[in-house]
């Protein structure tokens, strides 16, 4: 029951995920972050099995920054996300990758941009996306509150407003949620929404 959804504002975009580890019937933990940092200005936040969803955005990381290293400048937001539109699509004629992917950046040239990527290799830039099962109420509730040049404080409440209506709408809800944000600033952790916190199990 996977949930990723992300939006532009003005001047930044937000990236949010839930938090669990799931396998069958079984949670196995409530804190696994599914958004990574790229680089200094891009997150990329995916869903689908856990093995791929790890081993390709890792791989896309490392990528990202072997080609800062070599050249002496970052990709832009919109070459990686061709970049990794182009991995899914090599990947999907061979032993293809089961995940999607919400791509944010912030490019000091035409600011803040969100790509969505599925797992067979679609890239569009939107201005609000979504994935899994959490896709079919926090589009909805996007597709009524969002407008574009929302301010920070307006993106956090239609997150919260998303977060609730997935907890008290989908049958199996997440429950926690990470919230990140990227703008002229950089790429950051803003938040955690948390229902559930994993605490250590003790021994008799």
């Amino acid at each position: 029951m996977e949930c990723v959804f992300g939006l532009v504002g003005n001047g930044f975009a937000i990236v949010v995920a839930d938090s669990s580890a799931v396998h069958s019937i079984l949670v196995h933990k409530s804190n696994e972050d599914k958004i990574m940092v790229l680089d200094s200005h891009k997150l990329i936040a995916a869903s689908g099995e856990a093995g791929d969803r790890v081993q390709f955005t890792e791989y896309i990381q490392k990528n990202v920054a072997l080609y800062q290293f070599r050249n002496g400048i970052p990709l832009t937001t919109a070459a990686a996300a061709n970049f990794t539109r182009g991995e899914l699509a090599t990947a999907l004629r061979k032993n293809p990758y089961s995940v999607n992917i919400l791509l944010a950046g912030y490019d000091k040239e035409t600011g803040p941009s969100l790509y969505y990527i599925d797992y067979i290799a679609t890239l569009h830039k939107l201005d609000k996306g979504a994935f899994g099962y959490g896709s079919y109420f926090s589009l909805s509730m996007m597709d009524r509150h969002y407008h574009s040049g929302m301010s920070v404080e307006e993106a956090i409440d239609l997150v919260d407003k998303c977060i609730l209506e997935i907890r008290s709408r989908l049958v199996v809800a997440p429950p926690n949620f990470v919230i990140k944000i990227v703008d002229k600033d950089g790429a950051r952790e803003y938040a955690w929404r948390e229902s559930v916190k994993d605490g250590a199990v003790s021994t008799a």
